[in-house]
């Protein structure tokens, strides 16, 4: 878990408060993540904490000019399996705890659904979705098994554009 908050101090070292929004998308070349991740401990925040930054991640190795507009199944499906993997081991720490859309999320999983479950709630045209992902075997899986089921993301953080005038200072030999 200490790698999450090595790459949280990264992330918001040099966050400049600004969030742009552009068409009801927040846009940027950097992801901030919130300051509420770095003092909450709560589980199902660190969590989504571990989704966020692994989605930011791939969205940067996406490339292209607006990372906060890159979008691919293989992210969100990469950053839900941390995001389960996450809960899984919270909740191996403390059984007690609930969060209702992340226990069902880890139940979508335990039944080899979360491919499928991620291309079902969040597909967009532009995604390469593997052959194997069959939504309709997932679609009478749902309606069984995850009735009112409402998708979530809650992202942790924000895109924004760095402060282009905070330039490094050339090196002196």
């Amino acid at each position: 878990m200490w790698y999450l908050w090595l790459i949280a101090l990264l992330l918001i070292a040099g966050c400049n408060n600004e969030i742009y929004v552009r068409d009801g998308v927040t846009d940027g070349d950097t992801f901030y993540l919130a300051p509420v991740a770095t003092v909450d401990t709560d589980p199902a925040l660190q969590s989504w904490v571990a989704y966020s930054l692994v989605k930011s991640v791939c969205q940067f190795e996406l490339g292209g000019e607006n990372p906060a507009r890159q979008s691919s199944y293989e992210c969100e499906f990469r950053a839900r399996n941390v995001l389960v993997d996450a809960w899984a081991e919270q909740r191996a720490e403390d059984p007690d705890i609930r969060d209702g859309y992340l226990d069902e999320l880890l139940a979508v999983r335990e039944a080899g659904y979360l491919g499928d479950y991620t291309a079902y709630f969040f597909r967009r045209n532009n995604w390469q979705v593997p052959e194997e992902v069959d939504v309709d075997a997932f679609d009478d899986w749902r309606r069984q098994h995850l009735r009112r089921h409402r998708p979530q993301t809650r992202t942790i953080g924000y895109w924004g554009y760095r402060d282009k005038s905070a330039q490094r200072l050339p090196e002196t030999n």
